[in-house]
């Protein structure tokens, strides 16, 4: 729009420097010509729009939006339009107590109260994506700062009310799931009245008041030495089990030996104990006594 108003403007200078007596009437011709390309250039870049891949285009003429968008590519339109170029892929937007870290400056987290009256400190990621259809909507209704007026507003406010439903200790450790897919589902519902897509909710952190943490922590440690104690006795009874039942086989082994041996056998294992000294080689020389007892004599080679 700007070149074909600028090629008016030379059009119509040059028109008026014709019509002058100065010496640089002569030149005229030219500017007027150089006028009509501007003219001609201004049109065509105002019919033609390109429309990168991930973005729609919305219309508008006199501030009245068009129901039908622009997609990827070029696109031929009235030069009279204005066109807001919209992105249709995944963003996220971030709130953090990380300074630096999410969309806004400094320490952005999400302070909520809890059902037992503790206030947590929640760091959240919205993945999300606008509906391509919905686009002329939004600018309508909304405008291009949506991320500002509706995905940030909405997600802190749906955190908080549904916050209420849980204890401090809930959301730190057994109910997160729980209340990580009950918030999506209130917030996806809200934005898909708006014109918007949730993919993904992250809850990335929950911070707890100091004195709620610690006492948390002191638990995990009671239960975890309670563990190990148990695990201590278990250890202790099986070792009991074990030397109760090496006891019982030794005595009985010690009763069978007392009932089972008699003279005969004592007499034959006494034989096969002398016939092992004889044919030792550390043993050379064997006197038998009036005892029953062998006497070795010269025992080294």
């Amino acid at each position: 729009m700007f070149l074909i108003v600028l090629g008016i403007i030379v059009f119509a200078a040059a028109f008026s420097l014709k019509k002058s007596n100065t010496p640089f009437a002569q030149f005229a011709g030219g500017i007027r010509i150089l006028g009509i390309v501007l003219v001609l250039l201004g049109f065509f870049t105002a019919c033609v729009k390109q429309i990168n891949a991930g973005e729609v285009g919305v219309k508008s003429l006199f501030g009245k939006v068009q129901n039908d968008v622009l997609y990827s590519g070029l696109n031929v339109v009235n030069p009279l339009m204005e066109v807001s170029k919209m992105d249709v892929r995944t963003q996220n937007y971030t709130m953090s107590a990380v300074h630096n870290e999410g969309d806004q400056v400094g320490d952005d987290a999400i302070r909520a109260l809890t059902a037992d009256g503790l206030e947590v400190v929640i760091d959240l990621t919205v993945l999300y994506r606008v509906l391509s259809t919905e686009a002329p909507n939004i600018v309508r209704e909304t405008g291009l700062d949506y991320k500002e007026k509706i995905v940030r507003p909405l997600t802190r406010t749906k955190i908080r009310d549904n916050a209420v439903y849980y204890s401090a200790v809930d959301l730190y450790s057994t109910k997160r799931d729980e209340f990580q897919a009950r918030i999506y589902k209130s917030i996806e519902e809200s934005f898909k009245q708006r014109g918007l897509v949730l993919e993904q909710l992250l809850v990335r952190n929950i911070s707890l008041p100091a004195m709620v943490k610690t006492s948390i922590e002191e638990k995990i440690k009671a239960e975890q030495d309670a563990q190990k104690m148990e695990f201590v006795l278990q250890k202790e009874k099986q070792e009991a089990e074990r030397k109760r039942v090496e006891a019982q086989g030794i005595a009985d082994y010690q009763r069978i030996m007392s009932s089972g041996l008699t003279d005969k056998q004592l007499q034959y294992e006494q034989i096969q104990v002398m016939k092992g000294l004889v044919t030792s080689p550390n043993s050379k020389v064997i006197v038998m006594g009036n005892g029953k007892t062998p006497v070795i004599l010269n025992g080294d080679k």
